[in-house]
């Protein structure tokens, strides 16, 4: 069985009291706590294994360069990407598919292209294609869902067509915790020559991936909520793509021989690691895949599963409540709101009360305005959530209702 104490254990702040209250933590979506051995490795590279990568001959440069690599190939393995060279270090989803936006989009699109992006998707999949697709004069095309928050893959035809360059879509949508089925999506922009860039944040921690199986050309998620530290994502490309891509940034590290009359580059994946590395985070990012590998995922997804079905009936069951996203095999992600009480309001009682929900738009404003409202309340869960979380949840949420209304 899932033993959700002994997993809490694992997570030092779960300990804490806000506003002396037990934190109760529902905010994972937006970055997840880190497990001790995490916190730990990043102080012990810190005290005692600090040198700059692939620079040295000394031991501690040599030492920091094999566990950078160590972790860019658990990284590789977790995801089920197919070679280390496919896996590149960034700051984050962001600059994931900014890189890939601004590397490839320069390289690829024509006026007249078009990109297909869906409705769901968070901000950073959504504004680099705008930005690209102005500078060279590109189509954006979107990917609606329905009330229930399923993707129309049926309007896919109308969509996708010869000058489709690339579809944007995520694994699972951080406000309504659809996971689509991406299977047709990719299938149909193969069949027209077009790439698909899969945001991955939240589904590489509800359900993981394998990249080869999943077949996109581009694959990008975030270390902080899969975990692990800020400051550190990772971009999963297909090499023969990523190999005729110029380099996104310059600067040391990224370079095969530089003199003032030509450049020449790195290979993969060092062409996109310009200057120094965030290492430690990504030292830290292949700790927190450790973690995880040590566990019984299937057990995590059934708990996470349990969360969530217990979650949508205590609030459902409360006068006025309205949860968005309702299909089938969603992620444990559960966005709501009451009626007559403001989003914001709802969230600052609950923080009072030692519980914290995220509000407001949650970087996905298309998704605000198909439900024409200004924002939500979002309760993202974990492994480390209890089932005595979410009645605390509800309760609150009840007495927030009374005293607002």
């Amino acid at each position: 069985m899932f033993d959700v104490e002994k997993i809490r254990e694992e997570f030092p702040i779960l300990g804490r009291e806000v506003y002396g209250r037990p934190l109760v933590y529902l905010d994972s979506g937006a970055t997840a706590q880190k497990p001790r051995c995490v916190i730990d490795c990043i102080d012990r590279l810190h005290r005692e294994q600090n040198a700059n990568i692939h620079r040295g001959v000394h031991h501690l440069s040599a030492e920091a360069t094999t566990m950078y690599e160590a972790a860019r190939e658990r990284i590789r393995a977790f995801i089920g990407a197919r070679e280390r060279e496919e896996v590149v270090f960034t700051s984050g989803a962001t600059a994931s598919i900014n890189l890939v936006a601004y590397s490839w989009g320069e390289m690829a699109l024509r006026a007249g292209d078009n990109i297909v992006v869906s409705e769901m998707e968070h901000h950073s999949n959504i504004v680099p294609w705008q930005i690209v697709a102005g500078r060279k004069g590109a189509e954006i095309r979107v990917l609606p869902f329905d009330d229930a928050g399923r993707l129309r893959t049926e309007l896919l035809p109308s969509l996708i067509d010869s000058r489709t360059r690339m579809v944007a879509v995520t694994q699972a949508s951080n406000t309504l915790g659809t996971r689509p089925d991406l299977r047709p999506i990719i299938d149909a922009a193969h069949a027209a020559g077009a790439l698909v860039m899969v945001d991955g944040c939240q589904g590489v921690v509800h359900g993981g991936v394998n990249v080869a199986e999943l077949g996109c050309d581009f694959y990008a998620f975030s270390g902080h909520k899969l975990y692990g530290p800020t400051g550190i994502g990772v971009l999963c490309g297909r090499r023969e793509i990523m190999e005729a891509m110029p380099p996104f940034m310059g600067g040391g590290d990224m370079v095969d021989k530089v003199t003032f009359a030509r450049t020449t580059y790195a290979p993969l994946p060092l062409k996109f690691e310009a200057g120094t590395s965030n290492f430690i985070g990504a030292i830290a990012l292949g700790e927190a895949v450790r973690f995880l590998e040590g566990l019984d995922m299937e057990a995590v997804e059934r708990h996470e599963h349990e969360l969530l079905v217990r979650a949508e009936r205590a609030l459902s069951a409360i006068d006025g409540v309205t949860i968005y996203g309702r299909t089938d095999n969603k992620c444990s992600i559960v966005s709501f709101n009451v009626d007559g009480v403001h989003n914001y309001d709802l969230g600052m009682i609950l923080d009072k009360m030692g519980i914290a929900v995220r509000t407001g738009h949650h970087c996905a404003e298309p998704v605000m305005s198909h439900y024409g409202i200004a924002g939500m309340c979002r309760a993202s869960l974990a492994m480390y959530n209890t089932a005595a979380e979410v009645d605390a949840l509800e309760a609150g949420v009840r007495r927030a209702v009374r005293m607002l209304r």
